[in-house]
């Protein structure tokens, strides 16, 4: 034990230019005092002390909380002078201890609790300033403050809930034994290494046999409150203060547990989805109050999960992973003294203290020796264990201690819990001189002496592993709350809700996903998180691409094969996260079937060729010839459409298929399937009824289909058409039926391997009601039928319906004569005047039924989609008959076909077929951006902005523009066009 104080001070802070100790502190303290025996010792001590003056006029010129205490409690202050330092710290120990012993109210413990850390803070702050007690034993008293505060709280607590009877306890004078409840102290608090002004980390356990046998009702909520009423005690201001600000989120999954947690859920979470850089928290885990025994019990009971004693390649990556993710900003090759952290900076506390956590981990298993709680005592065992230098160890202990002494001198001045040096240069100029320098300069010399060595082992230890810090900054989601850099990092990458992105990936990381709950899962999401939010930040979407990611986690069993795809290839990811921010449809098939990014790797995905041939023989192949049973043929055609329109839609991100080419590709894959599925299933249905001899069917597609511009969301329109001899049968299998039924059933049979939801989903929705009469007729339609009742009983807009309609499945004999027989219906000879009537006065009903106004309604609004099918098929019914040339397959083509024709002028030819391009893009990309309806009040700005620049566009605002003139223009053609005709 030293002897008093003021003879053992060997430094004191640098006043400011011109400042006397003597008139300072005469002004600042003595005259400020109202005892005047106080102050009249005082100000004999400092005369007869020179030291002493030094330290106290520095503290009065840099710390206005010291001053505040100083002025408070002169006679306190006196006697941190006056005697031996660690007298004086024993007897303030001493002294709480016995206070509560004797029982006391809530608010008189509150009281003294905080009187006794004041008294702990002034003590400790002289003896560090002063150069007395070295960093090891300032950090020891203050960590022995907090256990004193946690301890006495949580006995008090324990005590009063005896008294109303809500538990027995064994003991009164030990209320924490056999009590149930574990209080543990974690971090700097837990090594014995804690901060002046630091928050405590605890976290709060209970046994519930325990509690049980002690005559707890309901442990649980027993404890949660117990909890609460001890961080009252300890952190709520009073008059008096505050002890200590309480932090309870190290706890298992902080955002989804009480503030105390049951034993064997902790177990549970530990073992099953505990992580690394909780495994580093747990070496520091002490037990302060409560049952200590029970708490120790439980730290060695969790040894095999903190210290492994084999290690695999998912750990030691995991390991790397955290060390890289609390790296800082890159590009900053010089160390910027203002505003420079501390603890968090390059060349920080925090990288001391990983060099010795990460290979505590690492080799703690095996090595006992390194599983201690504190720093500058492992960097001693690791160079006796082999594991550094000397030279590393002396070094790194020296700045260590070096940097929390200036952590110390930051929270000193406010009481704030602060490694940030001052920004504005005055401020850094005082705080240097409360350091002991005498300027700036000098303190930011050996700053970045201190943080360069420090920097050097630390590039050392992991020279091999590549940075995960991005480009834009931090990205780390490792402890228990956001970290402050990595919001703004989010922002910066353009995350609109940080905080949500960042509680998002920090909720994988606890294992809320079940998809990455596993060891590999995890380690690969370590490595790839902040590549993947890079790459998210690009899209259209970056919150909206992230919750994406989120929601398929959900409904994902496992995410590793699809994680390990991402990381593997840089282009699969980046064309990953384009997915996630503009077509959730496919991301919603990536997530949940990753197999189907094996097309995007192959060299074929870059090749813009549409082949419904070669698509039939690849899902043929896929499918089997025949497939090996109905179920498994339809679960096995749904995976092939899934991969085929995957690839689709990748190749029109990826600027593979423009939108034209795009909507080509849905309907070719569509019509492949549906080739497929029908031989698939007449095949089986004859398996059971037989065939009716003579027999053909042939299988229309119309709307979208027929036209080949389907869409993501598009529905199949289709008419099944079938033709027989005059006196053909029954079927001739063993459960023969009627041709008409045989039909029939055949029909409904195929629809529903279409629809139905197999264990893979469903194929596509179908709409059979453009068929003759619609749904008041079989589902099947004899071609005799079908001809008949479009020569006499067909209103106009079943044949304009006809325009678009082709075969895509079936014999190829009655294929050949439904074309034909169509190409005959849309030849024959009408009143155009009529036609356009019919086609004004349906339009007119569409719009007062369905509306037009609505601007991105790109198919209802006035001059959109509607209007332009509708004079397509104007044209083509009213003059088909003279000019057959009109009979092409789209839109576009027939107003191609109608200039040349000398329907249409070169002028209103033109605007049509550029308005049916830009209108029809424009909505192909509104339906693969958006699932619901597109209201763009709704929908994201960069998502807005993404169609634009897809259609070539700067931005969404000219895009609207000219979609309105357009349409306007649209508009007009159609009137005038359909007024001519009308009147003849």
């Amino acid at each position: 034990m030293t002897g008093p104080l003021c003879d053992s001070l060997t430094a004191a802070p640098v006043l400011p230019a011109r400042a006397k100790a003597g008139p300072l502190i005469a002004r600042e303290l003595i005259e400020r005092l109202r005892d005047e025996a106080a102050a009249a010792a005082l100000q004999e001590h400092v005369a007869s002390h020179p030291a002493s003056a030094a330290l106290l006029a520095g503290a009065l010129a840099h710390s206005p909380f010291l001053t505040q205490i100083m002025r408070f409690d002169p006679e306190g202050l006196l006697a941190c002078l006056t005697q031996a330092p660690e007298a004086r710290r024993d007897a303030l120990l001493a002294g709480i201890d016995t206070f509560a012993a004797g029982g006391c109210e809530t608010a008189d413990l509150m009281r003294e609790l905080r009187r006794f850390r004041r008294a702990m803070a002034l003590l400790i702050a002289l003896a560090d300033i002063g150069g007395v007690w070295d960093v090891e034993t300032v950090t020891a008293a203050l960590t022995a403050t907090a256990d004193r505060a946690v301890s006495l709280a949580t006995n008090h607590v324990l005590r009063q809930a005896a008294e109303l009877g809500r538990i027995r306890l064994a003991d009164l004078a030990e209320p924490g034994a056999g009590s149930g409840l574990v209080v543990l102290a974690l971090g700097k608090h837990g090594a014995g290494e804690l901060n002046y002004s630091s928050d405590i980390d605890i976290v709060v356990f209970f046994d519930p046999e325990a509690a049980e046998a002690a005559g707890v009702a309901e442990p649980s909520g027993f404890f949660v409150k117990l909890t609460q009423q001890i961080a009252r005690i300890i952190q709520e201001r009073t008059p008096d203060g505050y002890v200590f600000r309480v932090d309870l989120r190290l706890r298992p999954d902080p955002a989804s547990t009480h503030v105390a947690v049951s034993l064997p859920s902790a177990y549970s979470y530990y073992e099953t989805v505990g992580q690394n850089w909780e495994r580093a928290a747990m070496i520091k885990a002490r037990p302060i109050a409560g049952d200590v025994a029970l708490g120790e019990r439980f730290i060695r009971d969790l040894s095999p999960f903190i210290w492994r004693k084999y290690f695999d390649f998912a750990t030691i990556a995991d390991i790397h992973a955290m060390k890289r993710q609390i790296q800082t900003v890159k590009g900053h090759e010089s160390i910027a003294v203002a505003g420079h952290n501390v603890k968090l900076g390059r060349g920080g506390i925090r990288e001391i203290e990983f060099f010795v956590q990460t290979q505590q981990l690492v080799f703690g298993g095996r090595r006992p020796a390194l599983r201690g709680p504190r720093t500058l005592d492992m960097l001693k065992e690791l160079t006796n264990e082999g594991w550094i230098t000397p030279q590393a160890r002396d070094e790194l202990s020296e700045s260590y201690r070096w940097l929390r002494t200036v952590e110390h001198r930051l929270q000193m001045r406010d009481d704030e819990q602060t490694q940030t040096l001052p920004k504005v240069a005055a401020d850094l100029d005082a705080f240097a001189r409360f350091c002991g320098y005498p300027s700036a300069a000098a303190f930011g010399k050996a700053l970045t002496a201190h943080a360069r060595r420090i920097e050097g082992h630390y590039a050392l230890l992991f020279e091999e592993g590549p940075s995960l810090a991005s480009d834009a900054g931090t990205l780390s989601f490792t402890g228990s709350e956001p970290d402050p850099e990595t919001l703004e990092t989010l922002g910066k990458l353009g995350f609109r809700e940080a905080m949500t992105a960042a509680e998002t990936v920090r909720g994988w990381h606890f294992g809320r996903r079940p998809a990455v709950t596993s060891a590999r899962a995890r380690e690969v999401l370590t490595e790839l998180t902040p590549a993947l939010l890079v790459a998210l930040g690009r899209t259209a979407d970056p919150d909206g691409a992230l919750a994406h990611l989120d929601n398929a986690f959900v409904r994902m069993p496992a995410a590793v094969e699809l994680l390990t795809l991402l990381r593997s290839h840089d282009s699969l990811l980046t064309l990953f996260a384009e997915i996630l921010g503009s077509a959730p449809r496919l991301a919603k098939v990536a997530a949940l079937h990753p197999h189907v990014l094996d097309g995007v790797i192959d060299p074929a995905f870059g090749q813009a060729v549409l082949d419904t041939g070669m698509l039939e023989r690849r899902i043929r192949t896929y499918v089997g010839a025949p497939p090996p049973g109905v179920e498994e043929g339809l679960d096995r055609l749904r995976d092939a459409a899934r991969q085929e329109n995957f690839l689709v839609g990748a190749r029109l991100l990826s600027g593979v298929y423009d939108a034209q080419a795009a909507g080509e590709a849905y309907s070719a894959v569509a019509e492949a399937c549906l080739r497929v599925a029908f031989a698939d299933t007449r095949a089986a249905f004859a398996a059971d009824h037989g065939v009716i001899a003579g027999s053909e069917t042939a299988v229309l597609g119309l709307g979208r289909l027929g036209a080949g511009a389907l869409t993501p969301s598009s529905d199949l329109d289709l008419v099944l058409l079938y033709d027989r001899p005059e006196d053909a049968g029954a079927s001739d299998g063993a459960k023969s039926l009627d041709a008409v039924t045989w039909h029939v059933r055949l029909t409904q049979r195929f629809v529903a391997a279409l629809t139905v939801p197999t264990r893979r989903g469903t194929l596509y929705q179908v709409d059979m009601r453009l068929r003759p009469s619609g749904n008041k007729s079989p589902a099947a339609t004899q071609f005799a039928g079908f001809t008949a009742y479009h020569d006499g009983e067909a209103e106009i807009w079943e044949e304009m319906a006809l325009t678009r309609a082709r075969v895509v499945a079936g014999d190829e004999a009655l294929s050949r004569r439904a074309e034909q027989a169509i190409r005959s219906i849309l030849s024959r000879r009408r009143e155009p005047s009529k036609v356009a009537a019919a086609v004004m006065e349906m339009r007119a009903l569409i719009a007062s039924e369905k509306g037009e106004k609505d601007g991105w309604d790109l198919k209802l609004a006035a001059g959109g989609l509607t209007d332009l099918d509708f004079l397509a098929q104007f044209l083509v019914l009213a003059y088909a008959a003279d000019h057959p040339s009109l009979l092409v397959n789209g839109t576009g083509a027939v107003f191609a076909a109608a200039r040349e024709a000398g329907l249409l002028s070169q002028a209103d030819a033109s605007v049509l077929g550029e308005a049916h391009r830009l209108i029809g893009d424009v909505q192909l990309w509104q339906r693969f951006t958006v699932e619901e309806a597109f209201d763009p009040k709704v929908v994201p700005p960069r998502v807005l902005k993404r169609i634009a620049t897809a259609v070539g566009r700067p931005d969404a605002k000219v895009l609207r523009a000219e979609l309105d003139d357009t349409r306007h223009a649209v508009r007009a053609i159609f009137t005038r066009v359909l007024a001519a005709a009308r009147k003849g």
